[in-house]
């Protein structure tokens, strides 16, 4: 077990996180306030739970008893039950020594880097309470070259990895993340978190231009519904559209769709009607669009299968299939994006890969190739108001300075966002 000693005095530096905060005495002394407990006074560890440990192991060698215990499983169960304890995690003792022995007034349990709940046992009594570091949000603005990949661009940049899964979500209809090219590029606006100074992940994309070939795509923010926040590009079409780019991410093309190819099994000549994505098995499959399974088993030669199919005459096939995923069965109605099983090696296979397909009207399709329909563009009532923030958008992405177009917020993507207010009698 992993031990951090703190040994907090009167006298020392506070121990701080970003949950503190300082009183000051009569005397102007400073209290060091950790996750809301004054430190003076106690002996403050910070210690990582060992693969195997249990409240029961760890609370018992602080002398609390099963009555406690007990006591405790039930104060927890709906905020954070005593089996979910999570090997790796941190916990924070405040002990002190009475006079015949050390005894635990407070343990602090980190559920993640800023929820956390505080067990209290002083005297006789047990208190459970929830509590939330500071997050500090910071809006950034952040622009790179790609060279190899948009990860690889993440990286070279030192930008959060987190955006990389982000950009590619928003991006997943309009830009083939297989097909990227050294010089392509972006520039994305977003809110970095941050607790005590460390960053913790990211917020609201606010905007994005990201620059593929000779082609320019903007993201632009903005809800026509409620709770229902989509990307634009900058003449109002949305940047969803009847098929995702590809049914999977991190991973490459390792066999393109041929009338002719050498089957790298059987070493003959044959078409291979599809793309091959190289992948790690288990990597998750996702349906490319909504439609209802209408085969769900084995292909022969391409192992697990699943056949889907969408509206407008299309079918989609995804081959080679480790496992299926839960629920997913022949008559299942699938989303787009959804989850429908996960890459593998069966059949006819060298390695783990998936095998994706797309036929019209029967007829087998290049799906690098396929023409892509947008979903409804920005309704009429909409467009002025889109307009403007499309506008703003643009001019913060562009670094211009005008004073009369501000930086977006909450209000101006969430029109019909209803404000809450109190009215004096």
């Amino acid at each position: 077990m992993k031990r951090f000693i703190y040994i907090i005095l009167a006298a020392a530096l506070a121990f701080s996180f970003s949950s503190c905060s300082s009183k000051r005495g009569a005397k102007g002394h400073k209290a060091n306030i950790i996750f809301g407990i004054n430190a003076d006074n106690y002996t403050v560890e910070r210690k990582e739970v060992a693969s195997g440990e249990s409240w029961g192991k760890i609370l018992g060698a602080y002398g609390i008893g099963t009555k406690k215990i007990l006591r405790l499983d039930q104060l927890t169960k709906d905020i954070c039950p005593l089996r979910t304890i999570r090997a790796g995690a941190h916990y924070t003792t405040f002990t002190r020594q009475d006079s015949t022995s050390v005894a635990l007034d407070h343990l602090v349990y980190e559920k993640n880097i800023v929820d956390y709940v505080v067990f209290s046992f002083v005297g006789d009594s047990v208190a459970v309470r929830e509590g939330q570091r500071e997050v500090e949000i910071r809006r950034k603005k952040s622009t790179a070259v790609i060279s190899s990949s948009l990860w690889g661009a993440i990286m070279e940049a030192d930008l959060p990895y987190s955006l990389a899964s982000e950009m590619e979500d928003i991006y997943q209809w309009t830009v083939d993340f297989f097909a990227i090219q050294p010089g392509d590029s972006f520039t994305v606006i977003y809110d970095e978190k941050f607790v005590d100074g460390e960053s913790v992940g990211i917020g609201r994309i606010w905007g994005a231009e990201f620059t593929h070939g000779e082609k320019q795509f903007y993201a632009i923010p903005y809800a026509q519904e409620e709770g229902k926040l989509r990307y634009w590009e900058a003449n109002g079409e949305s940047l969803r559209k009847q098929l995702l780019k590809a049914p999977l991410k991190y991973t490459r093309i390792s066999s393109k769709f041929s009338r002719s190819r050498l089957h790298p099994v059987h070493r003959v000549y044959r078409p291979h009607l599809g793309i091959d994505y190289a992948a790690p098995s288990g990597t998750p499959v996702h349906s490319v669009a909504d439609g209802t399974v209408i085969f769900c088993g084995w292909g022969g030669g391409g192992g697990n299968t699943i056949k889907i199919k969408h509206a407008g005459g299309l079918e989609t096939g995804y081959l080679h299939l480790q496992k299926f995923a839960s629920g997913i069965k022949v008559g299942t109605y699938v989303t787009q994006g959804q989850t429908i099983g996960y890459v593998g090696s069966t059949g006819t296979s060298t390695g783990p890969h998936l095998d994706y397909r797309i036929w019209k009207n029967g007829t087998p399709v290049n799906p690098l190739k396929m023409p892509q329909e947008p979903a409804e563009p920005i309704k009429a009532e909409y467009q002025a108001r889109f307009e403007v923030v499309r506008d703003r958008v643009i001019a913060e992405l562009e670094h211009r300075s005008c004073d009369s177009l501000p930086p977006i917020g909450e209000e101006d993507i969430y029109p019909n966002r209803v404000v809450q207010t109190t009215v004096a009698e």
